[in-house]
C-alpha cells in the first residue's frame, strides 16, 4: 500500500505533518477530515523528494502556470460556472480556448482527475506548486459549502489585488534600475578606460604625482587588474548569504533586519498587512473556522518574523480571547490595522473589515513605492555625480598643479 505525506490544520488551528499508509490520496483526505482536520495537501512518497517530482510534472520550471495565468483561468471559471455549467464542461471550455500549451497541459489534466470521480480540490492537488498556499484550501471549503462559485470568484478578485500589487512594484523598479546600472557603468569606464590615460602625463612630470591623484590611480589600476577578486568576493557573499537564509532561523533573523530597515521596513510591513488581511479575509468569508484560517494566513506571509508571530496568535484565540488584541500586544503590526480589525470584531463584520484593511494597505503599498522611488531616483543621480564630480576635479586640479611647477 502506498504511502502519502500529508499536512493539514487542526481544528486547535495547529499545523500537522506527517506519513500514513492509504488506498489513495482522496483516503488521506477523508482520514484527515473525519479527524476533524482541514486539509492542506497530500502528496504520495515516492524514491524522489516532492520538490525533485514537482521538477517533473506539470508543475515543473517548464511548465509551471505564471501568476497572470492563475488569475485568469480563475476568473474564467467563476464564470462559466455562474452561468450554469457544470465543472466538467466549463473546464473542457477553457481547454479547448487556451492558447498557452502550460495551461492547457494543466486544464486538461485537471479535467481528466474530475470526469475520474475526484473533487476539484483533489484534482489541483498535484499541481499546488502553479498556486498559491491558501488556494486549494478555499477551493475544498467551496465544495463542502456549495459554494464554488462564490469561493472561485473571490479567490478570482483577491489574486487579481496582488498580481496588480505585484506588477506595481515590478514596473516601479525599473527606472531606478536603469539608473543604478548606468552609474555602474559609467564609472567603470571612468577607472578603466579615462583615468589610465593621464598616468604618462604625471609619471614624466618632474614634480611627480600628486597624493588625489596617486590614489584615484591606484584605484583604477586595482579595479582593471583584479577586477575578478571583486566578482569572486561578490558571488562569495551572496553564496554564504543563501547558505545563511537555508535554515528556519536564517532566514527568520535575515527578514527581522528587513524590518528594522527605515523605509524598506516599513514597505514591507505594508505588503505583508495586505496580505495577512486579504488571505484571513477571503478564508473567514467562506466558511473556514478562524483558528485554521490563522494557521493557513501564517503560512502565506513571506516574512518569517511576521509569520511566526500571526501563527503564535491561536494560543491566544483557544483562550477566547480576540484578534485585534494580541496584534496590539505584538508591536508588529500597524495600529491603524489593528484598529480597524478591532472595530470589525465588535461590530460582527470582521471578514468585510479584513478585507477592507487589505484594499488600504494595497494603496498604501503603491504610495509609499512612489514616495521612494520619488526620493530614490534624485538620490541616486546626486551621489553618483558628486562622486564623478570629485574624481575629475582630483584630475583636474593635479593636471594644473602640474602645468604650474612646470612653469
Amino acid at each position: 500500500m502506498p504511502r502519502y505525506r500529508y499536512k493539514a490544520v487542526t481544528a486547535a488551528g495547529e499545523i500537522l505533518e506527517g506519513e500514513i499508509e492509504a488506498a489513495d490520496r482522496q483516503a488521506v483526505i477523508d482520514g484527515l477530515h473525519n479527524q476533524g482536520n482541514t486539509p492542506i495537501r497530500a502528496d504520495q512518497v515516492t524514491g524522489r523528494s516532492p520538490r525533485s517530482a514537482g521538477r517533473l510534472g506539470l508543475g515543473s520550471k517548464r511548465s509551471r502556470l505564471g501568476a497572470e495565468s492563475v488569475v485568469l483561468t480563475t476568473r474564467e471559471l467563476a464564470t462559466l460556472l455562474h452561468a450554469g455549467m457544470p465543472i466538467d464542461r466549463a473546464l473542457s471550455i477553457l481547454a479547448d480556448i487556451a492558447k498557452d500549451g502550460p495551461v492547457r497541459d494543466f486544464l486538461e489534466a485537471v479535467l481528466k482527475s474530475v470526469r475520474g470521480g475526484s473533487t476539484l480540490a483533489d484534482a489541483l492537488e498535484p499541481h499546488k506548486q502553479s498556486l498559491p498556499a491558501y488556494y486549494i484550501g478555499l477551493v475544498r471549503a467551496g465544495e463542502a459549502g456549495g459554494a464554488l462559485e462564490g469561493v472561485l470568484t473571490r479567490l478570482a478578485e483577491s489574486l487579481e489585488r496582488a498580481q496588480s500589487l505585484r506588477e506595481t512594484v515590478r514596473s516601479a523598479m525599473y527606472y531606478p534600475a536603469f539608473v543604478l546600472v548606468m552609474s555602474v557603468l559609467t564609472l567603470v569606464v571612468l577607472f578603466t578606460l579615462v583615468i589610465p590615460e593621464f598616468r604618462p602625463l604625471f609619471e614624466e612630470s618632474a614634480s611627480g604625482m600628486p597624493t588625489s591623484m596617486a590614489a584615484v590611480i591606484a584605484l583604477s589600476d586595482g579595479l582593471r587588474d583584479y577586477w575578478w577578486v571583486i566578482v569572486i568576493a561578490i558571488l562569495a557573499l551572496v553564496l554564504a548569504l543563501r547558505q545563511q537564509t537555508r535554515t528556519t532561523d536564517g532566514r527568520r533573523r535575515r527578514d527581522r533586519f528587513v524590518l528594522q530597515l527605515p523605509l524598506v521596513g516599513d514597505l514591507v510591513t505594508k505588503v505583508e498587512v495586505a496580505r495577512f488581511a486579504r488571505t484571513l479575509g477571503t478564508l473567514l468569508a467562506n466558511g473556514v473556522m478562524v483558528l485554521n484560517a490563522l494557521a493557513i494566513t501564517a503560512e502565506t506571509i513571506s516574512n518569517r518574523e511576521l509569520g511566526g508571530a500571526v501563527g503564535g496568535l491561536a494560543s491566544r484565540l483557544k483562550q477566547g480571547e480576540g484578534l485585534s488584541g494580541p496584534l496590539m500586544e505584538l508591536g508588529l503590526f500597524p495600529r491603524l490595522a489593528v484598529q480597524l480589525i478591532q472595530v470589525g470584531e465588535e461590530s460582527g463584520q470582521l471578514e468585510p473589515m479584513l478585507l477592507r484593511v487589505a484594499d488600504i494597505y494595497d494603496e498604501e503599498v503603491k504610495r509609499t513605492i512612489q514616495k521612494l522611488l520619488a526620493l530614490l531616483v534624485p538620490v541616486m543621480t546626486i551621489c553618483i555625480g558628486i562622486l564623478v564630480a570629485a574624481i575629475i576635479a582630483t584630475m583636474l586640479t593635479a593636471i594644473l598643479s602640474t602645468y604650474e611647477l612646470a612653469l
